[in-house]
């Protein structure tokens, strides 16, 4: 019994690899049957049933093959550009594999730079078709088109996306890929020329939300700047702005320049960020008024009144689009003493802290996987839940004079971050004066004017 069995099992690695021939398994069998106990008519039935067995198996083996073409396949339609929806850079692909073709290539992206279609791809679960969402990495995408991606630059949160705000990343390799990875935050801001060495081009593909505090445009201005520098040539992979119709806020004055503010834009931009790259290049913001090569592979099918919902988080504290609408307005908190909801499942969407007034909302922030050591962690926060509010169409000011109009201590509500956010030292002045929202908003209309003349120029998109 033992041999026989044994035997079997052989067969169906054997097959399974399809390694052997059929005809090779009626010798084995007949091998093992020799040696065992069976009798006549018991040794012809094993014979038969491990041959039927065998063919079954083959089939079977085939059969899986095929659906796993035919998904294969279906991936491969999936990424197909519909002439209605919303294309972004990454999914408009026509326009730059032939590019990179020969190439090496470098790339700046992070989780949001995917190629992604919704209900497109059909997928067998329980052998039933049904529609699913197709989600691919920009990176994964590209290597599959036999691109020779020779190294990943990641911004703020990390390649993955996974990283607190302001958290210090090293260099290393991705566990998927094998490809280096270089980090772009902290004190390599700007890639060094020994790290672009070699290269042939550049890749940035990086979803933006439209405010200038936000330090994905930080990081293209130092990559426009790099490879300059290094006579690269940039490709940037525009994708939809989600609050690309709101152009709002105070200019920045040139002497708060920093890295969650590099340039004397409003708040809210109003702009791709292939635009963006267009308008640092065409007012020669690098350093020595140097231009980029820069060629910006732009989206089709859409229009800055079009709604946008982001796919993939942007950040791990822009959970939802609600979170995405309001950042600009709540991040202001960011330089007081008000927390934003880091350390809740609210971020963004939430605002409050001890020394406001009791009432009937209240949250306690804890670590999560998007806050390690939140602002006020475990103490009770009193504030005001806008998960309900309409969406919001410029900078919302009204929050903040609530919160400093009612906070136990005005003397403690600002800190030293609040300039750097606002970009200049009005906007505290102003609060602390008492001024209502509609004297703060006349004092921006004149920058915001030229800012939009200015603009103009740049826009690739009604």
């Amino acid at each position: 019994m033992i041999i026989p069995s044994a035997i079997a099992v052989m067969a169906i690695f054997i097959i399974g690899a399809d390694i052997l021939l059929l005809w090779s398994l009626a010798v084995i069998s007949r091998f093992a049957i020799k040696y065992s106990n069976f009798n006549t008519m018991n040794s012809n039935l094993v014979f038969k049933n491990t041959v039927l067995f065998s063919v079954l198996l083959m089939l079977s083996c085939g059969s899986s093959g095929k659906n796993i073409e035919q998904r294969e396949k279906k991936i491969e339609v999936s990424v197909e550009n519909s002439s209605s929806e919303i294309t972004t850079g990454a999914e408009n692909y026509a326009a730059y594999l032939s590019l990179l073709k020969d190439k090496k290539v470098g790339i700046v992206t992070n989780q949001t730079g995917v190629i992604y279609k919704k209900g497109r791809m059909i997928v067998l679960n329980g052998g039933e078709a049904e529609e699913a969402d197709v989600n691919i990495s920009i990176v994964d995408f590209l290597l599959n088109q036999k691109i020779n991606i020779q190294k990943i630059f990641a911004p703020e949160h990390g390649f993955r996306g996974t990283a607190d705000a302001g958290e210090h990343l090293i260099d290393g390799k991705d566990t998927k890929t094998g490809l280096p990875i270089i980090s772009l935050y902290g004190d390599n801001k700007k890639p060094k020329s020994e790290q672009l060495e070699g290269l042939d081009i550049m890749i940035f593909d990086l979803q933006d939300v439209g405010a200038r505090f936000y330090t994905y445009i930080s990081t293209l201005h130092y990559i426009m700047e790099a490879c300059a520098e290094n006579n690269i040539q940039l490709l940037v992979f525009d994708r939809p702005n989600p609050n690309g119709k709101i152009v709002d806020g105070p200019i920045l004055e040139k002497e708060f320049t920093s890295f969650v503010g590099m340039h004397t834009i409003p708040i809210l931009h109003g702009m791709t960020i292939g635009e963006y790259a267009q308008m640092i290049n065409g007012e020669k913001w690098l350093k020595n008024g140097i231009k980029c090569k820069l060629k910006v592979i732009p989206c089709l099918n859409y229009n800055r009144k079009m709604s946008y919902s982001l796919p993939i988080k942007p950040s791990p504290n822009l959970p939802n689009d609600k979170a995405v609408n309001l950042y600009a307005s709540l991040c202001l908190f960011e330089g007081t003493n008000i927390s934003v909801g880091r350390g809740t499942e609210k971020q963004f969407q939430i605002y409050g802290s001890p020394f406001l007034a009791k009432n009937d909302f209240s949250f306690t922030p804890i670590p999560n996987f998007g806050s390690k050591e939140p602002v006020y962690k475990n103490k009770l926060c009193f504030g005001e839940d806008l998960t309900t509010i309409p969406i919001v169409e410029k900078l919302e000011l009204k929050w903040l004079i609530k919160a400093y109009n009612s906070t136990t201590d005005k003397s403690k509500f600002f800190n030293d971050f609040f300039t750097k956010l606002a970009g200049t030292k009005k906007l505290q002045q102003q609060l602390e004066k008492g001024m209502s929202e509609e004297e703060i908003r006349k004092s921006w209309e004149k920058g915001l004017n030229d800012y939009k003349v200015m603009r103009k120029k740049y826009l690739i998109y009604n």
